[in-house]
């Protein structure tokens, strides 16, 4: 009779993000050698502005068809798309650092406009309880409510 084996939760932890990691090196390599192979193709004008814009509005009608979107995105959604490929395959460094700036800003800008938007905090039952100390006993002229603003 075989003896199961055991494995411990760190053991297991490990093993999967060596998994994960193994995957995102993969997935970045197979991102450099589209990247080259288009930027190839591109060059040898393979492929297109026009193709590239047609193979946008293509992709988000097979989305649509397939139920994974409600409805096709307008022109101006397709052209973005396009153009922000186009940007990454013509290699055009400064837009894209514009473009990443841009982004960042928007991010940061975000961040601080949920940081400054009013919170809900909740009393813990201590507060709740120094609260039912400092109240008046029921039937007293004083309110009895417990709600702090």
């Amino acid at each position: 009779m075989a003896v199961p084996m055991q494995i411990s939760l760190e053991e297991v932890i490990t093993m999967l993000l060596s998994r994960v990691e193994g995957l995102a090196v993969s997935d970045e390599n197979n991102k450099t050698r589209f990247n080259v192979v288009m930027r190839v193709l591109y060059k040898k004008g393979v492929i297109t502005d026009e193709d590239v814009t047609e193979s946008v509005r293509e992709e988000h009608r097979m989305l649509k068809e397939l139920g994974m979107m409600q409805e096709l995105p307008g022109e101006d959604v397709v052209n973005a798309v396009a153009g922000s490929i186009l940007q990454w395959i013509r290699g055009d460094v400064d837009v894209i650092k514009r473009a990443m700036e841009e982004y960042d800003k928007k991010l940061k800008e975000y961040a601080r406009e949920e940081q400054s938007r009013s919170k809900i905090a909740v009393a813990s039952s201590d507060v709740l309880h120094q609260l039912d100390r400092l109240s008046p006993p029921p039937g007293s002229s004083r309110g009895g409510g417990k709600l702090i603003i």
